[in-house]
């Protein structure tokens, strides 16, 4: 028996559709919604982790993480001339990527990700509140309970310091990912 050689005729994609590679396969909606609230727990873990550290922890046994610090602590005492506390660069970079997490995992309203028809909210708002300020507003609660939790782990301290740091870190991070998703488009397909 032999096969039919008749070839189906697909759609050409536009223009545009080339540009922007609509062609090729996108997450859906769940999945996209499952990484990104996937992302925010490995941020709250990975904080919940460094914070549970001793300094000499940090200094040492804490692999790529004391590399880096050792690094930074190198090149700021080289620089200043004094050994500088490069604490504030880790906060910053933890509460940094929390925030854009957080603010990119808030278009997914968590009792929507299972319902087949429901979309992401676009960039914008979250019922009243943006999701910038929602997500600043969670991010910085984890820095006070994160300075709260280093009470409890021998040589680190509470410092509200770090809280404004990481407060403002997270601030940032929500306006860079909320400033994309508004400027690329936020709902998946």
């Amino acid at each position: 028996m032999r096969k039919s050689s008749q070839v189906i005729d697909e759609p050409k994609a536009t223009a545009n559709e080339e540009r922007e590679g609509s062609n090729r396969p996108r997450l859906s909606r769940r999945t996209c919604a499952l990484l990104s609230w996937t992302a925010v727990a490995i941020m709250l873990a990975f904080i919940f982790c460094m914070s549970a550290k001793t300094g000499n922890d940090l200094d040492n046994h804490s692999g790529i993480v004391s590399i880096v610090k050792n690094f930074l602590v190198a090149g700021a005492t080289a620089l200043f001339g004094h050994e500088v506390d490069v604490s504030p660069v880790g906060h910053f970079t933890e509460y940094l990527l929390l925030g854009a997490a957080l603010t990119n995992a808030l278009r997914f309203t968590p009792w929507t990700i299972f319902e087949r028809n429901a979309t992401a909210h676009p960039a914008g708002m979250l019922g009243d509140f943006p999701n910038p300020l929602i997500a600043l507003i969670l991010s910085s609660l984890y820095g006070v309970s994160d300075e709260f939790h280093q009470i409890f782990t021998p040589s680190r301290s509470c410092d509200p310091m770090d809280w404004l740091v990481d407060t403002c870190a997270a601030a940032i991070g929500a306006a860079i990912v909320w400033t994309l998703l508004k400027k690329h488009g936020s709902r998946p397909r």
